[in-house]
C-alpha cells in the first residue's frame, strides 16, 4: 500500500499529468480504493487477497501506462 503511494506521487505528481488524463483518473481510483482502511485491520483472509489485487494493478498502471 505504501508502494503505490510512493509510486503514485513520483509518477504522477511530479510529472505533473494532468487530472483530465484518463491514466491519471484511473491510477487515482486504485491508490485511492487500495488505501481503503478494511485491507489494513482485517490484515488476512479475502480482504488482504483483494488489497494485493489492487495493489498489483495500480502499479501495472503506474508503472506501464505511464
Amino acid at each position: 500500500m505504501e508502494n503505490i503511494h510512493e509510486r503514485f506521487a513520483e509518477k504522477i505528481l511530479k510529472a505533473g499529468v494532468s487530472p483530465d488524463d484518463s491514466r491519471f483518473r484511473n491510477a487515482l481510483y486504485h491508490l485511492l480504493v487500495s488505501q481503503t482502511s478494511c485491507y489494513r485491520y482485517w490484515g488476512q483472509g479475502l480482504w488482504t487477497d483483494y488489497a494485493q489485487e489492487i495493489c498489483r494493478r495500480g502499479m501495472d498502471i503506474l508503472n506501464n501506462d505511464l
